[in-house]
């Protein structure tokens, strides 16, 4: 007789999925999935539009990381129309996106992660949410709110709105940063550091005290995925394609966003509308692959920026020579990554190309295709479009940062529950340990809002004669 929980909804995450745990006879777990039940059709319902339309309807995708799929598609637009943007423009588009990289990666460690992490897997789910962070730990949700709003706000002055900007066109940007907003940012820089290195302590910290968990909680290999620089290091704005393996090998050492295709290919499952990409010369599934914060300092060799380099080379030892596989480890490399962000948008602001007034190249060429690839706050994300002799969309393609972590947050859920769920003996504790482990990938999947607070969800313990053996259930 086989049995099945279901966990529906999956909480403090974008979107909405749910997950299946299938046990056998005795009570143990044979499989376990992440179902994504939501359809969008995004790529779909772009065909016939313009394609310079692009970077304003791409980013009603996410209302989280609206900025990644603005500069993306710009950047694919660039393409088509054979044109380099300003060194202003690009200035002021690299700091809108740093700017994205502060907010959401605070965000996530903070108050969704941080619930988790602060309060304990365990703790009373009435108070383990963002509200109870708040009562447990006031001073470090301040902080948190602090640098969301610091980013929010570098995003409004270089792109005119926090959330849905219009800063971005084809070859530049439309706007030019004033010296008063400039300085204005420049004047918070030092408090900001210091909020996200508190950050780091704190994890840090959970690390120490809980390290035989972090150690082996949703660890298994994989190979990684990101951009780098020309030398090798951290890029999130511009680089080249690096793929490695588990050991660290390096399989695919700088491909260009426009060949994307030669290294990259999908495959389909039939339970989730989620798609999963992979490597494609080694095939599925022995070229599955990792993105995001632990992907990106996974695959890079270092990172320019003096503060953010430092932790860089204590995060690489705890691999000791190797990938690091942990996924609560994410977690780390985001804070990291945030670290990063601060310094880069520092060294943006300082150089006085950022107040330039030539902020947009012009062209009146156009190429049938084009292709922009950054890193998102979660992973490499590709905007791909054809278009017809006027510039209408003939065909459009995706690839989300979630998507290319499908596989992974899928075994991360199934090593989880392996460990931690036992048919005869069903805890809220257990179930949250298995959320966690999708949420250190920080997954969005309808790209809209986070969850505040606890959402409903019901689990059942189900027999195959459809006879419920035991319920949970929280409001």
């Amino acid at each position: 007789m086989s049995e099945k929980i279901t966990i529906e909804p999956v909480t403090r995450i974008e979107g909405h999925a749910k997950v299946t745990i299938h046990l056998d006879d005795e009570g143990k777990v044979t499989d376990a999935r992440m179902h994504v039940n939501e359809f969008r059709g995004f790529e779909r319902f772009c065909v016939g539009r313009m394609y310079f339309e692009m970077p304003v309807i791409t980013q009603r995708i996410c209302g989280i990381c609206p900025i990644s799929h603005h500069l993306a598609s710009a950047k694919a637009c660039d393409a088509i129309a054979g044109v380099e943007p300003t060194p202003t423009g690009t200035a002021l588009r690299e700091l809108m996106h740093m700017g994205q990289y502060i907010q959401s990666h605070s965000m996530h460690f903070f108050h969704l992660a941080g619930p988790d992490l602060l309060l304990g897997m365990d703790a009373y789910p009435a108070k383990r949410n963002v509200i109870g962070l708040v009562e447990a730990a006031p001073q470090v949700a301040l902080k948190a709110v602090q640098l969301r709003k610091f980013g929010q706000e570098i995003i409004r002055m270089v792109a005119g709105r926090r959330i849905h900007p219009i800063g971005a066109i084809p070859g530049g940007v439309n706007s030019s940063l004033s010296p008063a907003d400039r300085g204005a940012i420049l004047s918070q820089y030092e408090e900001m550091v210091a909020n996200i290195q508190l950050g780091i302590d704190l994890m840090r910290t959970f690390c120490e005290q809980h390290a035989e968990e972090v150690q082996e909680f949703a660890s298994f290999d994989s190979g990684y995925m990101g951009l780098v620089d020309a030398n090798g290091g951290l890029a999130l704005y511009d680089g080249k394609i690096r793929i490695v393996d588990a050991q660290g090998q390096i399989l695919e050492p700088g491909c260009d966003a426009a060949d994307y295709l030669s290294v990259i290919a999908e495959r389909v499952e039939d339970w989730s509308y989620l798609k999963f990409p992979y490597y494609a010369p080694l095939g599925f599934p022995e070229g599955v692959y990792r993105v995001g914060p632990l992907g990106r300092l996974n695959v890079a060799s270092h990172i320019a920026t003096p503060l953010a380099g430092e932790e860089f080379k204590r995060f690489k030892a705890i691999g000791d020579g190797k990938p690091v596989r942990g996924s609560l480890y994410y977690h780390y490399a985001r804070l990291i990554e945030a670290l990063y962000a601060l310094e880069r948008a520092k060294a943006i602001l300082e150089d006085e190309a950022i107040i330039g007034d030539e902020i947009a190249a012009s062209s009146n060429h156009l190429n049938p295709e084009g292709v922009g690839v950054i890193e998102a706050p979660r992973g490499t994300l590709i905007h791909h479009y054809k278009v017809d002799t006027t510039g209408r969309l003939e065909r459009v393609n995706l690839i989300v940062a979630t998507g290319h972590n499908n596989w992974a947050m899928n075994t991360a859920v199934k090593a989880v529950a392996h460990k931690y769920i036992n048919g005869s003996k069903l805890t809220e504790g257990m179930l949250n340990r298995v959320e966690a482990a999708i949420r250190c990938y920080d997954p969005c999947l309808s790209c809209s809002t986070h969850a505040l607070g606890q959402m409903p969800l019901q689990v059942q313990l189900v027999s195959s004669r459809g006879q419920v053996l035991h319920e949970i259930r929280r409001d």
